[in-house]
């Protein structure tokens, strides 16, 4: 049988060769130092910014069988452990059956690590974790709430007190800063703790834990009735145009001071349950509804409404819903 001939074919194989050289089997060496390809003739640089792809172990092995050992040392250092606390991850071999350096480096490690103080701090941080992770904040907030619970631990703060009631000032500290929304009741209803007790603790942080993002000051902000009004409103499944309702209200109050003196809550679920009434048919929700997701009372609500209703007409300027301001209830 004869042999066919072979068709020439395009040679599809991606092949680097040094523009200057053109050597048909080029030196291409990998500087991995710098990030460089360079040609090993003529020591032109082909390309830059090259990814290493070794492997990132170090050999910490005494043998001299130059066995490989890719042993990492405990977890990442944690800025909010200080001194020794971050080793307590940390698992000393025991290659030489237990005894002579791994027997002084277990004993070693337990001193280390055995210490009540560091144990109370690393079992808070866990409880202050867990908590914040029930009611859905980020890690910036519990973070600093860590961070705060560190400074109140060291300036003795809470002595004589249970931790849980630092826990709980903290986070409510840490969510004033962050704008993350939490009344006293949510922190009450996580934490078991009266609210006497979390505002107490909270008037002592303030002076001794400065703010993260304003350096000199105190790590206390402005209660955001804006986020309170968006929360409490998807929480009653409410349309944006009365959420853009209430907050045109409560921006007019403020600077009316019909609602001067009542609390953030109370504010809130007034402007909720006004604009509400001026809602389409089938939208309205009623006063129980909203006092029972904003933690107030209904008789606080109404309260705060008729305030609302007797400046009706100036906080009507400008609001735009599907009924008037002629058709709010009479409280």
């Amino acid at each position: 049988m004869p042999i066919e001939p072979q068709v020439p074919q395009q040679d599809l194989n991606l092949r680097l060769i040094c523009t200057d050289c053109r050597d048909p089997v080029p030196n291409i060496v990998e500087e991995f130092s710098q990030g460089d390809l360079v040609c090993g003739n003529c020591g032109l640089v082909l390309g830059n910014r090259i990814i290493d792809t070794r492997s990132e172990w170090r050999t910490f092995s005494n043998s001299d069988d130059n066995s490989d050992d890719p042993s990492r040392v405990g977890s990442a250092s944690d800025p909010l452990l200080s001194g020794m606390n971050f080793i307590d991850s940390t698992i000393i071999s025991q290659r030489d059956g237990g005894s002579g350096k791994a027997r002084e480096l277990n004993r070693a490690h337990g001193k280390a690590t055995g210490q009540k103080a560091e144990k109370e701090i690393l079992a808070a941080f866990k409880e202050i974790q867990t908590m914040c992770d029930r009611i859905g904040l980020p890690k910036t907030v519990s973070d600093h709430a860590k961070h705060a619970f560190k400074i109140a631990d060291q300036e003795k703060v809470a002595k004589g007190k249970p931790p849980q009631n630092l826990m709980a000032a903290c986070i409510y500290l840490a969510c004033r800063e962050y704008q993350s929304t939490r009344t006293f009741k949510e922190i009450c209803a996580l934490t078991k703790v009266p609210k006497k007790d979390i505002g107490r603790l909270y008037k002592q942080l303030l002076p001794i834990v400065k703010s993260p993002n304003k350096p000199g000051e105190t790590a206390a902000n402005e209660i955001s009735m804006d986020a309170f009004v968006i929360r409490f409103a998807n929480a009653l499944q409410m349309d944006n145009d009365v959420i853009k309702g209430a907050r045109h209200v409560l921006h007019k109050s403020q600077d009316l001071g019909t609602l001067a003196g009542k609390s953030p809550i109370s504010i809130v679920a007034g402007c909720l349950y006004f604009v509400s009434c001026l809602a389409a048919d089938g939208k309205k929700k009623s006063a129980k509804e909203i006092a029972a997701v904003a933690g107030c009372t209904d008789a606080t609500l109404k309260n705060a409404y008729k305030l609302l209703y007797d400046t009706r007409d100036e906080l009507g300027k400008g609001l735009v819903m599907p009924k008037t301001i002629s058709d709010l209830p009479v409280p």
